[in-house]
């Protein structure tokens, strides 16, 4: 999940990894000495467009074959703050068993709700927090109003620019 080298002092450096066992689901932090050897998953990618959501899970269908699978929150986590009907997303699968999904650099999203601007404050940097039509809340400047498209980086969940 994620990995940060880190080289202390005149000790030997070392990698502090978060890692997700692929067969549970549990993640955990393992620290990786520079003598060890790590076998690589190989996962399989396939192109999924989302389609809807119901009690049952996030429905994705297969852009080749038109299969349809069902995802539930966990494999998904925040991820479907970014996502609405149509959105084509990359999904990972081990053992054919859906472990995560990538979403792509940026999404574009309409603000539902944000609180009224205010005239002549434009000497601060200020942002206020926009809420987008998935229910994700994001900082944005002063100017952006309800109904404005705007994009997001999904890495990061920052306010990019207006669509």
């Amino acid at each position: 999940m994620t990995s940060h080298h880190v080289t202390p002092g005149n000790l030997r450096g070392f990698v502090q990894a978060k890692m997700r066992n692929l067969r549970n689901g549990n993640s955990f932090e393992h620290r990786f000495s520079s003598t060890e050897k790590v076998e690589r998953a190989i996962l399989d990618t396939q192109q999924m467009e989302y389609l809807y959501s119901d009690p049952s899970g996030h429905h994705f269908m297969n852009q080749e074959t038109y299969e349809q699978i069902t995802l539930d929150d966990e494999v998904l986590g925040d991820s479907m703050l970014y996502l609405l009907p149509n959105t084509v997303i990359q999904i990972d699968f081990y053992d054919e068993k859906a472990v995560g999904i990538e979403l792509p650099n940026t999404v574009t999203l309409e603000v539902v709700d944000t609180e009224p601007s205010m005239k002549g404050a434009t000497a601060s940097a200020s942002y206020k927090h926009a809420k987008m039509e998935t229910g994700l809340t994001v900082s944005v400047p002063p100017f952006i109003e309800v109904g404005t498209k705007i994009i997001i980086d999904t890495r990061e969940n920052k306010y990019l620019s207006r669509a």
